[in-house]
């Protein structure tokens, strides 16, 4: 065979290949798609993408080496963002892309946004206010719309995907929590954040056709299967999680309890069948499930709080939010090992793989270096007397002078007073001055939000004492014994 007859085989070889992975590319038997649609192999191609909501920006790595390729910073961290003439956004949450893969949709909270991302060069093609504290958005698998639920008030918003406006509004409950749809595209599963219930919404008239009782009116996070027969939602102030029949009638399936701060779920499906992975933030850990049985197979401890996950392309692998530990965690899905822990923004939410994101040139343009302002300072509070057992995390995220102090409480009275405070000595003994109030949820658990400058207290710097956090408790009027303590260095 001639040089130039082997040269032109190869070449059309390598065409029919590259048409091949180009057209599986819009494909993956992963959420949010149907099972029967084609596995993508991990590749320099991919991207992992976390939505961060201290430091406002959405960290990129790339799962072939595990790395963080930098962030999209789409606003500043306090106090900048206190301005009244500040535009960028605040409190980066929510995250959903499109079924091409091209574009990214992020969630600002506070600033009441959605910004349209282009995954190929980093840059937002358009930015859409919305009402109160929109909390998570995703396309419809078509491609046409995106749903946005707006939880601060009693909507979801339905955007035209081709112009980013607004189109119609569908009527919810007050404060829908997350919607996601089955695989083919014929209904939107949308959970509620404030009343126990999950409504079925058709997707081509946008009517209500099921409703499904949730056990506590806190659902945060919901998945759909995909093999289309199942829904999971979680439900994080009593530490469970719901699944439900993803076909009429809609009706129950099974309730699992899962522990304290049960954030977020998704499904895989790789060689071994398809499980739920369910992150606790509480037991610092992600447990997985066997879908077909509900048999929990698997406990795999993450780092602290972990929040939200997404599946790989070919769902050999899982990544996971630690929102207390600013991280990132790869899982491995046949072995349910931690093979990689990687650096991210301020306290991450929502976590999305998104398969073929990049398929030419290496996806570094408008990419940030992460940052000092976006380090934070870790802490454990131990129960008294019991240095064994470190139920609560607490996460200083630095805002330059002050920091957002936040603490994953687990290990309390279940729906009892209490107060983070400060305390002159390691055994909490002595005066305690308070931080924040907060009552335990059904479970003892919930999570802690303060704002100050905690982090020269605490290590006693710039000749400053040195202060100790504690839980104790009571009200900030009649403050109690302490109950919890920091743990020594």
């Amino acid at each position: 065979m001639s040089g130039n007859l082997m040269k032109r085989l190869f070449a059309s070889t390598f065409l029919t290949c590259s048409l091949f992975a180009g057209a599986s590319a819009a494909l993956a038997g992963q959420a949010p798609l149907a099972d029967t649609a084609k596995d993508i192999p991990i590749s320099h191609h991919d991207r992992v993408y976390a939505a961060e909501q201290f430091s406002n920006t959405v960290s990129v790595v790339d799962p072939a080496d595990n790395k963080l390729l930098g962030v999209i910073r789409l606003g500043d961290p306090q106090p900048r963002n206190l301005s009244p003439l500040y535009r960028g956004q605040v409190l980066v949450h929510g995250m959903g892309f499109a079924p091409d893969h091209k574009t990214l949709a992020v969630v600002a909270v506070g600033s009441n946004s959605i910004s349209f991302i282009d995954t190929a060069t980093n840059s937002v093609k358009h930015t859409t206010y919305l009402g109160r504290s929109p909390h998570e958005a995703f396309y419809t698998p078509d491609g046409k719309e995106v749903w946005v639920t707006i939880r601060g008030e009693d909507y979801v918003s339905v955007i035209d995907a081709a112009t980013f406006e607004e189109k119609t509004r569908i009527k919810v409950p007050a404060g829908p929590g997350m919607q996601i749809f089955s695989p083919d595209g014929k209904y939107g599963y949308v959970c509620s954040s404030f009343n126990p219930e999950t409504l079925v919404i058709s997707v081509a008239d946008h009517k209500v056709v099921g409703h499904i009782k949730q056990a506590s009116p806190f659902c945060p996070n919901i998945a759909a299967s995909p093999d289309g027969k199942q829904v999971w939602f979680t439900l994080k102030d009593i530490g469970k999680v719901q699944v439900f029949n993803a076909r009429p009638p809609f009706d129950v399936i099974k309730t699992i309890d899962t522990g304290p701060i049960t954030n977020h779920v998704n499904l895989v499906h790789n060689a071994k069948g398809t499980f739920a992975y369910v992150t606790i933030g509480g037991l610092n850990q992600v447990k997985v499930f066997n879908a077909k049985t509900f048999e929990q197979v698997a406990t795999v401890p993450v780092g602290k709080l972990p929040h939200g996950l997404w599946p790989s392309g070919d769902g050999t692998r899982i990544y996971v939010g630690l929102e207390n530990a600013d991280a990132l965690a790869a899982i491995d899905t046949l072995i349910n090992k931690v093979v990689a822990t990687i650096p991210v923004g301020q306290a991450p939410q929502a976590v999305n793989y998104v398969p073929g994101a990049v398929t030419s040139g290496d996806g570094m343009a408008n990419l940030q270096p992460l940052g000092e302002t976006d380090q934070a300072v870790q802490f454990v509070l131990h129960p008294v007397g019991d240095t064994d057992h470190q139920p609560t995390s607490v996460s200083l995220f630095d805002q330059g002078l002050t920091q957002v102090v936040q603490a994953s409480v687990s290990g309390l009275e279940p729906k009892k007073d209490y107060v983070l405070a400060l305390s002159n000595h390691a055994d909490g003994s002595g005066a305690l001055q308070a931080i924040a109030a907060f009552k335990a949820n059904p479970v003892g658990a919930g999570i802690v939000n303060a704002l100050g400058p905690i982090r020269q207290l605490v290590q006693g710097e710039e000749g400053v004492a040195k202060r100790y956090l504690v839980i104790a408790s009571g009200t900030v009027g009649n403050i109690g014994k302490p109950v919890q303590v920091q743990a020594a260095d």
